[in-house]
């Protein structure tokens, strides 16, 4: 189908985007999903992941999501995450960080008694940051 479909990206704190896009691909609980003009209306949760779109002129996007839902409509995809973030506003070295302290607290999971599921998510969040920020599409 020809036209775009528009995207809205919000956290609790911030409109992250609210633009045209031709196509939306964003990592739903039961998998990844795309979206186009006419889409069926559904609505899923969201795993941590990279959202990404290409925009009204054809340019792919990409955004790092963690948490929450999408809700897609005939013309209009619509995200409510827990945390959002453009690669342009993503700190590597404060994900690297973040991506060093998940892996001892994982290593260490034996000898003490850690929050193993609070630790395999900082992992994921860290290791998906750092991805985007190393791809080499524009986000």
């Amino acid at each position: 189908m020809d036209g775009n479909i528009r995207l809205e990206v919000v956290t609790p704190e911030r409109q992250v985007v609210n633009e045209e896009a031709q196509i939306v691909m964003a990592p739903g609980s039961e998998g990844e999903f795309g979206v186009l003009i006419g889409h069926t209306p559904f609505m899923t949760s969201l795993k941590t992941g990279i959202l990404r779109y290409r925009d009204s002129s054809g340019t792919e996007r990409l955004i790092f999501v963690s948490g929450g839902f999408a809700e897609a409509l005939p013309n209009k995809v619509t995200v409510l995450a827990e945390s959002a973030e453009r690669r342009r506003d993503i700190d590597v070295e404060r994900a690297r960080s973040a991506l060093e302290r998940a892996q001892k607290l994982l290593a260490a999971a034996k000898e003490r008694e850690i929050d193993y599921v609070r630790a395999r998510a900082a992992l994921e969040r860290a290791l998906h940051r750092i991805r985007l920020v190393e791809s080499r599409s524009r986000g």
